[in-house]
């Protein structure tokens, strides 16, 4: 039989790891960690991912690489942007919201352009025309 003690430590273990599931999952969504106003990035694409959590692209841009983070998968498909429709060395422009820390160089993109094609993967979020 498991001591009372036992019990209630195995009761608190379990509600911690709870809570900071909840917050690490809190703290990956969204748009908290980004700035309010449009930022645009322009350069070459370094490296593509699409797969989970959120698609991403490394953006080249003047010999800073930064990580721009599209929608999770399913969304930036639908999009129709795809490992084919870009490759590493292509001109990319990235707009979106760039992170809150200043020295970040990450940015979470509404719309990619590549090839003079838009993929807006956050189309309710666009800037307006």
């Amino acid at each position: 039989m498991q001591s009372p003690l036992n019990h209630m430590q195995g009761v608190v273990l379990t509600a911690a790891l709870m809570f900071a599931a909840g917050t690490a999952a809190y703290a990956h969504h969204g748009w908290s960690w980004t700035q309010d106003d449009f930022f645009e990035l322009k350069g070459k694409i370094a490296a593509i991912y699409i797969g989970n959590p959120h698609a991403t692209l490394d953006v080249d841009a003047k010999g800073e690489v930064w990580r721009v983070e599209m929608a999770p998968p399913a969304r930036t498909i639908a999009a129709g942007f795809t490992e084919k429709v870009a490759k590493v060395g292509d001109a990319v422009t990235a707009i979106g919201h760039r992170s809150r820390e200043e020295a970040e160089k990450r940015m979470k993109a509404v719309r990619i352009i590549v090839g003079g094609k838009s993929y807006d993967v956050y189309p309710d979020r666009l800037p307006p025309a």
